[in-house]
């Protein structure tokens, strides 16, 4: 899944990124409402994380323009203002929750994991993805195969997710660090290859037939097929 910060303070920006990537989430950063709208038009996020005081366009007026368009995915306000008044107004123009700072990022991922049950249980989004006898729930984050439990790490996960959401078809190198690390592909560096390894170790060391198939010189492709390595 793929959340959205928009906050101009660099460096609560990065904790809440750095703590929301390592609990398995995708996350763009946003340093102003501009910017932030942008992002949200282009990836689509599951879930906003959206700080009120922001230059360009603030928080509030960030929030009114996605409704405005149509973008209905959920939204977790940050602010420092504590009023009630403050916490209605930030829920009247389309906000879903209200956190204050300081905060505790335990705090905040509970609530940023109750925003996408809840918008789950709303939508006709799969909350549950199965390829073969492999299956995942992306709400309770458990995997199982063949009805045995199997522990994944966050980035293994959500790797995982992004190869049952694209079950049967090929994808490749670049997609996979872009969508995982959300950097452009370099050429370089076989973190995607070290990942992928990982993977296949969990899901299809112990189990028949295997699901995680290399296509040389394309990519990766998740499900049942006859001559995969």
């Amino acid at each position: 899944m793929r959340i959205l910060v928009v906050e101009d303070d660099p460096t609560l920006a990065e904790f809440v990124a750095k703590g929301l990537q390592e609990a398995g989430y995708v996350v763009d950063i946003a340093e102003d409402g501009r910017r932030g709208l942008d992002l949200a038009a282009a990836n689509r996020p599951d879930l906003a994380v959206v700080d009120v005081m922001l230059p360009a366009l603030d928080g509030l007026g960030l929030i009114e323009a996605l409704r405005h368009r149509g973008l209905r995915f959920p939204v977790l306000i940050l602010s420092a203002k504590r009023s009630i008044d403050d916490r209605v107004k930030g829920l009247e123009v389309g906000g879903d929750d209200y956190l204050t700072k300081p905060f505790a990022f335990a705090e905040l991922l509970a609530r940023v994991q109750a925003l996408l049950r809840r918008s789950s249980s709303a939508s006709s989004e799969p909350t549950r993805l199965q390829v073969a006898d492999l299956e995942i729930d992306l709400l309770a984050r458990r995997v199982t195969r063949g009805g045995q439990p199997i522990d994944l790490r966050p980035r293994e996960f959500a790797l995982l997710e992004y190869l049952a959401r694209q079950a049967g078809r090929v994808v490749s190198k670049t997609m996979i660090q872009s969508r995982i690390w959300n950097y452009s592909f370099d050429p370089r560096t076989n973190v995607v290859d070290v990942l992928v390894h990982r993977l296949r170790e969990r899901i299809d060391h112990d189990f028949s037939p295997k699901l995680l198939h290399t296509r040389r010189g394309m990519g990766y492709v998740l499900g049942v097929e006859p001559g995969g390595d």
